[in-house]
């Protein structure tokens, strides 16, 4: 007799789940409150003032108390040296969650730089060089 394909575990038997709708849904909100206060906030900081960020990403443990939170700086790509300063203000700003979502804890807060539109754009000059132009005119 033959194992079903489902099994309840994830969708191909031993594969692992994805986040859950809970860790997804505080994701979301997480991120958008980030988001505002980013947009908002003036940061007592000298190396965040004047500095615009913007959250493309969190990703949220399944316990929901540790955050990964991916930042971009709007038309720059040097988002790596704010990293440290996001860490000095991860108190300042957890607080402020805190205060905006109604949570039993809240969540460590991590900060990453998204890399993903970087590498977008590098795709696309690639896409665009005289080389693979070429190559697909031949076809």
């Amino acid at each position: 007799m033959s194992k079903p394909l489902f099994t309840g575990k994830g969708s191909l038997g031993n594969m692992p789940k994805g986040p859950s709708q809970r860790q997804l849904r505080v994701a979301e909100e997480v991120r958008h409150v980030l988001s505002d206060l980013f947009a908002r906030t003036e940061f007592r900081d000298p190396e965040l003032r004047d500095k615009r960020l913007t959250v493309t990403e969190v990703r949220m443990t399944p316990d929901l108390r540790n955050a990964i939170i991916y930042v971009v700086r709007l038309g720059q790509s040097n988002v790596e040296e704010l990293l440290p300063a996001l860490k000095r203000v991860a108190p300042f700003l957890r607080t402020q969650l805190s205060q905006k979502l109604r949570m039993k804890f809240s969540p460590e807060l991590r900060f990453q730089a998204d890399t993903g539109l970087d590498y977008a754009a590098k795709i696309d000059v690639l896409l665009h060089s005289p080389e693979v132009l070429r190559d697909l005119d031949k076809e």
